[in-house]
């Protein structure tokens, strides 16, 4: 299912960057956002879908204005991105984990409205934002002169293998 592929593009997501130093976390090169904001930026993602939208809790009312798109570029703690990122997607399993493949087809409200997406098409987009950011985190790091980067995706067998639903 979905929500399978969307676990892993985030372990994949964790796997590029381990290692990674509170310090190089912060750097900014040309116009591209620092490491720290990605982890930010991607947990505001899943925050506002699988959290505020879906279940209406609202823990981290200030994260979008730190790391959301079209904010001012940002350079927030490391440390602090990588407990909302865990904090946040480990809240976000509370709605995924219900999800059935019936449901992908439906539209989560918003205010008293239809999302213009549905369930599983909220899901393939949050699945590429990782893997476009996972893209850019390795061309930053690469730039940043770190090695033993990860050259391919990980291990698909076992968690993350094709299953059929």
């Amino acid at each position: 299912m979905l929500v399978d592929q969307l676990r892993f593009a985030r372990s994949e997501f964790v796997r590029c960057l381990e290692g990674l130093s509170a310090e190089d976390a912060l750097l900014r090169i040309g116009p591209l956002n620092s490491l720290s904001w990605r982890v930010g930026h991607l947990a505001s993602h899943e925050y506002a879908l699988w959290v505020l939208v879906a279940q209406g809790k609202n823990p981290y009312p200030d994260l979008y204005k730190l790391v959301g798109t079209g904010k001012p570029a940002s350079t927030p703690p490391l440390v602090e991105m990588w407990q909302a990122w865990r904090d946040i997607t480990r809240e976000a399993d509370v709605f995924l984990d219900t999800l059935t493949p019936s449901m992908l087809t439906t539209h989560l409200e918003w205010k008293g409205k239809p999302h213009a997406e549905s369930i599983g098409t909220m899901l393939l987009h949050v699945i590429y934002h990782y893997f476009f950011h996972i893209g850019e985190a390795h061309a930053n790091r690469q730039v940043l002169g770190h090695t033993d980067l990860p050259e391919f995706i990980g291990e698909m067998l076992g968690n993350f293998e094709y299953r059929p639903d």
